[in-house]
């Protein structure tokens, strides 16, 4: 009831007007935005959202490897104080494992959860409750070594683990709705900033000179709290997601609230209109389900899109900058896995080669730095922006369920699989990434379209040939279109 309520409030406000133009425009000549910076309002809440996000996550996968002795000694002393003997060399193996790996585990179950949580709290009310996981695990990993039960740092782990899988569903989610479609691409760019800042910032603190000493590893590990509580003080500051608030609570006057903060009082109209077409368009469609989104033929190929997508990305890249948002996601993407096919070619034959002459060991270690940079450039930080693009508001949190599953699974699959890769293939184990590499481009190039500067329903139109057909299907859905705009009309004139 909410959605009709807001729809009539619609007409009432002549806000229908812009509906209307639309239907008589074709939607992939959308007006284009002036190419302006964003605001500090802006870039100030990717901060906000990036520290307890992209930044716990890199902090707590960079900060484990530090105090790996340490953390063996204390289990044995614990295993030795509780049972009487030494711990078996295969079981320390094994639960140091169970420490390390516990975090993925944690990650997929959170990346099952988030969307669910993006939805029922909101994006800004999830990513505020997911602090309270990262201070709980905090706390547990804290207190493991005091009280002697390695069982509390196995918990701790596995709950940051669950604070990570929310916060990467959330966080892209919640910068691609707030941010203006000229700007979504480079402001999403924080998610890869923010992974890189925790992973090198966890690697300092970590020094033995630091928190990675013998008396301090439990400082270390606990000190994932200092990002939670840095972002339970600034995200408050900030605004809901504004397609949140109308789409999905039917409430305009707090979106147009954070459509001001956001982009300011003399541009917050062009989100404003943009928003009411897609909320219009909808008509009051709930939110899906991760399983319904596989059943739904209009978002076949997007769906498909996103699962390759983010199979294929199995490294954390470089910040690309502004130039995803000039020159666009689609060449950006299909060039840097282009580029990591070239980088594997030349890494697999100088590693063939590499006795011969004394420079080619050189080149191997250019073809790694230039592999990690073209996959910065490319699929590192363009992934998490199209899985927002590629969906409308109702199927959004189920995308980013299901490409966070995906991801966690790919990740530790990766993990698993990679050092028997290596003893099968010895050098030419980078034919594998070559061979993926040049598979997902070719997908790219033939099925993805350019979403630089496309509102979420034009990017729609533009899948929707896909998923149904190019010719009597469309022409079928917009005749339905019509008809469905023409059936509102006499229903609110009656």
């Amino acid at each position: 009831m909410a959605h009709r309520h807001t729809f009539i409030k619609f007409c009432k406000g002549n806000l229908i007007q812009p509906i209307l133009r639309m239907e008589h425009q074709p939607l992939l000549k959308g007006s284009r935005s002036p190419c302006k910076l964003p605001s500090w309002m802006l870039l100030l809440a990717v901060c906000a959202v990036g520290i307890g996000g992209t930044f716990q996550y890199g902090y707590n996968v960079s900060i484990i490897n530090a105090p790996t002795q340490h953390i063996h000694k204390f289990l044995n002393e614990t295993w030795s104080s509780r049972y009487h003997k030494e711990l078996n060399p295969d079981l320390l193996t094994f639960l140091w494992s169970v420490i390390a790996s516990i975090f993925s585990l944690g990650g997929l179950c959170g990346a099952l959860t988030g969307g669910s949580m993006a939805i029922r709290l909101g994006r800004k009310g999830a990513l505020l409750m997911n602090n309270v996981i990262a201070i709980l695990a905090s706390i547990l990993m804290g207190i493991s070594f005091p009280t002697g039960l390695f069982e509390l740092l196995i918990a701790g782990r596995f709950l940051i683990g669950i604070n990570s899988g929310i916060g990467l569903c959330v966080q892209p989610l919640y910068i691609g709705e707030f941010a203006p479609k000229h700007l979504r691409g480079g402001l999403a760019m924080g998610t890869s900033i923010f992974l890189t800042g925790g992973i090198l910032t966890g690697q300092v603190i970590g020094l033995r000179e630091l928190l990675g000493g013998e008396k301090h590893w439990p400082l270390l590990l606990s000190s994932s709290c200092i990002p939670a509580l840095a972002q339970l003080l600034f995200l408050p500051w900030f605004p809901e997601s504004p397609r949140y608030l109308l789409i999905d609570r039917g409430d305009e006057l707090r979106c147009a609230k954070a459509l001001k903060r956001f982009h300011g009082s003399s541009e917050y109209q062009r989100e404003m209109e943009d928003i009411q077409r897609e909320c219009f368009a909808l008509d009051g469609e709930k939110p899906k389900k991760p399983w319904q989104l596989f059943t739904d033929p209009g978002v076949r190929w997007q769906l498909i899109t996103v699962i390759v997508m983010t199979m294929g990305q199995q490294l954390s890249g470089i910040n690309a900058g502004l130039l995803i948002d000039s020159v666009g996601r689609r060449s950006l993407i299909i060039g840097g896995y282009l580029l990591m096919t070239l980088w594997c070619t030349v890494l697999t034959f100088s590693l063939t080669y590499q006795e011969l002459y004394s420079w080619v060991p050189y080149l191997s270690m250019m073809c790694v730095f230039g592999f990690i940079l073209s996959f910065g450039l490319g699929p590192g930080g363009i992934t998490n922006i199209m899985t927002a693009e590629l969906f409308v508001q109702s199927s959004r949190p189920a995308a980013y369920m299901i490409a966070g599953t995906v991801s966690w699974i790919s990740f530790f699959t990766v993990g698993m699989l990679f050092p028997f890769i290596v003893t099968g293939l010895k050098q030419y184990c980078f034919v594998v990434f070559l061979l993926e590499s040049f598979f997902v481009a070719a997908f790219i190039f033939l099925v993805i379209p350019e979403t630089k500067n496309k509102s979420f329903l034009e990017i729609k139109k533009e899948f929707h040939k896909l998923n149904f057909g190019r010719n009597a299907r469309k022409k079928e859905t917009e005749l339905y279109e019509r008809r469905q705009l023409q059936d509102e009309f006499l229903k609110i004139s009656a």
